[in-house]
């Protein structure tokens, strides 16, 4: 679109939507688990930027952030619909003695983790049962179904929690692969033990700099060869990162605040355990 690739989720979850109203229709299947096998973007997993170079956004944080916030409106849409949604899973493949970063929908390229990934290590982190979440500003299932993604930024997060921990995945999307303007996000949580102080905070990201291959091996000149060093380094570059070490955060009658920016198409998991 005018040069930069514009996804749709909205098709996605029409695609969902219909398939759970299917489900929720039968009262002999309604109450059985649900497992989505293809909870993907788009189609053509082995479409590389060769034959599609729009794909490219498969290596960047477009597809990390687009994965983050589709895979949490899970939970919402399988309420909505009473569904007993059990999982999903991203239909992707390795691909053997293809070009580095070739833009096929797999989660790693020659052994090197890419962002998308480590959106899934980000949500295997998190324990115990979802909580609410509360934004000011939300997109609706309704909202993204109608393309609000392509109006303005779809920043929002899921939450859960146990006796001693607590998780947020935040995720600041848009349809449009375009520079903005990082968001100033504010968390504030409420429930936690009124007895606790303090807690330890781990703030892991996924962006430009963060967590992402794909930057460090462009910055190396998109190389086709790489050096034992180099891919020593693509592979560290392609974990999880945290954006800073881990800090003590005070705790007051159960509520602790947190303030952080979070650029456009990234991905943070704030936690909390004490």
């Amino acid at each position: 679109m005018d040069g930069h690739v514009r996804m749709n989720m909205g098709t996605q979850f029409g695609d969902l939507e219909e398939g759970f109203k299917i489900v929720a229709s039968f009262p002999t299947l309604r109450h059985l688990p649900v497992i989505i096998g293809e909870n993907d973007p788009e189609g053509c997993a082995a479409c590389g930027v060769q034959t599609n170079p729009e794909n490219d956004y498969r290596n960047g944080t477009m597809y990390s952030s687009y994965t983050a916030a589709a895979y949490a409106r899970l939970y919402e849409l399988a309420a909505q619909h009473h569904i007993n949604l059990e999982g999903a899973v991203s239909w992707s493949f390795e691909f053997e003695n293809q070009p580095w970063f070739a833009g096929f929908r797999d989660l790693a390229t020659h052994g090197v983790d890419k962002p998308v990934l480590n959106v899934f290590r980000m949500l295997g982190r998190m324990r115990g049962p979802r909580v609410t979440v509360r934004n000011a500003a939300p997109l609706t299932i309704a909202d993204i179904r109608a393309q609000a993604q392509s109006q303005r930024a779809d920043i929002s997060a899921l939450a859960s929690a146990d006796a001693h921990s607590a998780s947020i995945l935040v995720w600041n999307y848009h349809n449009d692969n375009l520079p903005a303007p990082a968001a100033e996000v504010t968390l504030t949580l409420h429930g936690l033990p009124a007895n606790a102080k303090r807690a330890t905070l781990h703030h892991y990201r996924i962006d430009e700099q963060h967590s992402n291959a794909y930057t460090a091996w462009r910055a190396l000149g998109s190389p086709q060869q790489v050096t034992e060093s180099q891919q020593v380094a693509l592979a560290q570059a392609g974990q999880l990162a945290q954006l800073a070490p881990p800090t003590q955060l005070k705790l007051r009658n159960g509520q602790a605040e947190l303030n952080f920016t979070l650029p456009r198409q990234g991905v943070s998991l704030v936690q909390l355990s004490w």
